[in-house]
């Protein structure tokens, strides 16, 4: 509220302003990278992220399969062809083999892409080291996409201080919000500097209004700013609020046989953004829709983990590289042909928020102990 208060009292009511100007520098200081720019929405970032590498029709964007739309879209605004990389199991984000076999034949097709857009799925950082070995070996930029994974650890880094771009989301559901929003962050501050002249409609430095290119209405306003600056503040105490909530359902279902929650790998830290597990029905007796149906007659929300990208309409006929193989026990192929796919059809998001009471969370067990 003190943020926002002064933006009311200097009058710095529009979009700009001082909120602005200290958000991006505390961004920047928070994540160990050298620039921010805030804007109206994580898939604004992206977008600016895809036209800074001049990304255009004909063009192709490598991205992770396991992912929310909004991580793909960005490629179709500017015309370019999408190829989707699956999961693997250990980590639940991109497989570095699936990436591999898709550059080698990217290289011999003469159709490198112009980007590889990582995803860092619920909270936790994809194994960057080997994707970016990857990408530096044929010249192609990261853009690593931690709008789920603000606050999450790799080897003692922040996630989304990795890629050429990192892309952050500040919307509603987010680990801290500004109610909707997004950021831009880099090591290149020149290329920082065209994101914001691309976000304030491309507007040339001259005394009447002066285009010469397209641009962008993706700058965050000043009293948004000063509640991301207030939630900035928090984002150590919602990390330790969610991963919390995660050991508790764990302590309660993780013996359950059937029940894996998403492992965390030991290369850093999970925010836990949301608590997500796959259910076995062979194994337990219970399918993952049968428990939302459950959860849902107690007027409580869960919801299936994303569906990959191949699966959806919007993408249909687009190339895909799966991971190849699959560990025994945990992933049968009768779930799925891939890694993403056994994911999606067995996978389950529980209540996760950083509010969540201890006796809300204790319903939620209870249903699920009642069911089984």
């Amino acid at each position: 509220m003190k943020y926002v208060e002064d933006a009311f009292a200097s009058n710095w009511i529009a979009p700009l302003g001082p909120n602005v100007n200290r958000f991006e520098e505390e961004l920047a200081a928070c994540l160990g990278v050298k620039g921010a720019a805030v804007l109206s929405s994580g898939t604004a970032a992206l977008h600016l992220a895809l036209l800074l590498e001049e990304v255009g029709a004909g063009d192709r964007v490598f991205c992770s399969a396991l992912t929310f739309a909004a991580t793909a879209n960005p490629i179709l605004y500017e015309g370019a062809e999408a190829v989707f990389i699956d999961a693997e199991p250990e980590t639940w984000n991109m497989s570095p083999a699936a990436l591999k076999r898709a550059l080698e034949d990217a290289e011999i097709e003469g159709m490198l892409p112009k980007a590889v857009i990582v995803v860092n799925l619920y909270g936790q950082s994809a194994d960057m080291d080997p994707i970016l070995e990857l990408c530096d070996t044929y010249g192609v930029p990261v853009i690593e996409d931690a709008a789920e994974s603000l606050g999450a650890t790799y080897k003692g880094k922040m996630s989304g201080s990795f890629g050429k771009y990192g892309i952050l989301s500040f919307n509603g559901n987010k680990i801290i919000t500004t109610s909707g929003g997004g950021a831009l962050v880099s090591d290149d501050l020149e290329a920082l500097k065209r994101a914001r002249y691309l976000a304030t409609q491309a507007r040339q430095p001259a005394r009447h209004y002066e285009h010469t290119e397209v641009g962008y209405n993706y700058r965050m306003s000043n009293i948004l700013a000063g509640i991301g600056r207030g939630q900035l503040e928090v984002l150590e105490e919602r990390v330790r609020a969610r991963r919390a909530v995660f050991e508790r359902y764990r302590a309660e279902l993780g013996d359950v046989e059937g029940f894996e929650f998403m492992p965390e790998a030991d290369y850093g830290q999970s925010t836990r953004w949301l608590t997500a597990l796959t259910i076995d029905p062979e194994l337990c007796g219970i399918s993952r829709d049968q428990v939302i149906d459950a959860l849902e007659a107690e007027n409580i929300e869960a919801r299936p983990v994303w569906k990959p990208m191949q699966l959806q309409p919007l993408y249909q006929g687009c190339k895909f590289y799966d991971r190849g193989t699959y560990d025994k026990g945990t992933f049968h192929l009768s779930y799925g042909s891939s890694v993403s796919e056994q994911l999606f059809n067995l996978g389950l998001c529980l209540p996760s928020g950083s509010n969540l009471a201890e006796e809300e969370q204790e319903r939620v067990i209870e249903c699920i102990k009642k069911l089984l």
